[in-house]
């Protein structure tokens, strides 16, 4: 775990521990991670929600697990509000995939990789857009559009900060954030 201090992040994304599941294996750490993106020199508030947060927990059990082909799994959880535009596109869910296993350097159609620092195997999840309106006196905008992913994939390797990389990555790309590099004008 280690190794998770080490991650290259990008300034908008905040990261920070949050309490891991108990169950679900021997060992557990879990982060809470989310892009802040600001109109203008103030960051937000406290109580002001970024537009893309997520979770990665690392699972780790010595004995390793079948399902897992593997003794360390992380299981990644992403929301991001996204415009109408995007909602409505049928390729969103497959796009959203393709910045995940892009991330993580694995081809299509395949499930595991040897990508540079990132050592993968048994990938699999979800992805989810939603729509949702508003009625009556709850408070928030009339019409929002949400994506979800939800993804799973054991790190064969020790160097998990390259993972979490890999899922900031996911995230700024869900966030609508330019590429590293890459000035909005």
């Amino acid at each position: 775990m280690d190794s998770l201090g080490g991650a290259h992040i990008r300034p908008e994304i905040e990261v920070g521990p949050i309490r891991p599941p108990q169950r679900l294996a021997p060992y557990s750490h879990a982060l809470g991670v989310e892009v802040r993106q600001f109109d203008g020199p103030d960051q937000l508030g406290d109580d002001e929600q970024g537009s893309a947060f997520g979770r990665l927990i690392l699972l780790h059990d010595p004995a390793g697990h079948e399902a897992w082909n593997g003794t360390m799994r992380l299981v990644a959880y992403v929301q991001a509000e996204v415009e109408a535009a995007l909602a409505m596109d049928p390729l969103l869910p497959e796009v959203a995939w393709s910045w995940l296993a892009d991330a993580l350097g694995v081809a299509e159609g395949d499930t595991s990789s040897t990508y540079g620092d990132v050592h993968v195997t048994a990938l699999g999840g979800t992805v989810t857009s939603t729509s949702s309106v508003r009625y009556g006196d709850i408070a928030g905008q009339p019409r929002t559009h949400q994506l979800e992913l939800r993804a799973s994939w054991t790190a064969t390797d020790l160097d998990l900060g390259r993972h979490l990389e890999a899922f900031c990555e996911v995230l700024s790309a869900a966030a609508g954030l330019p590429p590293v590099g890459v000035t909005e004008l």
